[in-house]
């Protein structure tokens, strides 16, 4: 199939009302906007951006399971859905102990442990979004309501419109990433500041993990 009449099947009148509800969505507070948002701010535009970044890019990962049924398969399957959240609970609490330990050596003034490279923000970024199964589930369920089955091609439609919400993602969560960590820079004039907002961030990642945990015990 060439990729030329691949993107025609998504007509304006069908792209157009998609990337308004991505928009308002992605806009959404949520856990990937608070996530980006207290990295960005506790360690600089380049975390927020590559943390950012990296959380869109695991939309990707939702895209081809959605695609491919595999998500309807989790969520069918009560056990399947508690141990992949279970997961995504320890890893987000795992990243708060991170953050923890950060805001500790700030505020010991301990600073010799060398801060994340990008690539490894971006990955973390990934990991965090690839496993959280309510982002998994909200793609099964989001994308094929912007899906026409008389257009055909009904896999391939939906491929291209994930790709579509993890384009506009990029962009608001780039542009998020870039000015929380710009105003962090502006706070964090002292070491106690930037104590502050590492705990901040640790408060943010222990918050979402134990909730998520809570959500399976409850």
């Amino acid at each position: 199939m060439k990729t030329g009449y691949a993107l025609a099947m998504l007509g304006v009148d069908q792209l157009l009302p998609f990337l308004i509800a991505a928009i308002v969505l992605t806009l959404a507070p949520g856990p990937d906007n608070l996530m980006v948002l207290s990295l960005g701010m506790s360690q600089g535009r380049r975390a927020g951006v590559a943390f950012g970044l990296g959380c869109v890019s695991g939309c990707l990962i939702h895209t081809l399971l959605a695609t491919l049924g595999v998500s309807a398969l989790v969520a069918a399957s009560p056990k399947s859905f508690a141990l992949l959240t279970l997961i995504g609970a320890a890893y987000l609490i795992w990243l708060g102990m991170q953050s923890l330990r950060h805001a500790r050596d700030h505020a010991e003034g301990f600073l010799s442990v060398m801060p994340d490279s990008a690539l490894a923000l971006f990955v973390k970024g990934v990991v965090a979004n690839a496993i959280n199964p309510k982002v998994m589930i909200f793609f099964l369920a989001f994308l094929p309501q912007f899906v026409v089955a008389e257009q055909g091609h009904i896999p391939w439609q939906m491929a291209l419109l994930g790709l579509a919400f993890m384009l506009q993602g990029a962009m608001i969560f780039g542009a998020l990433g870039y000015f929380s960590g710009y105003l962090g820079q502006l706070l964090a004039q002292n070491s106690g500041l930037k104590s502050f907002l590492h705990y901040l961030a640790a408060a943010v990642f222990l918050g979402l993990g134990l909730r998520l945990f809570l959500n399976i015990i409850g």
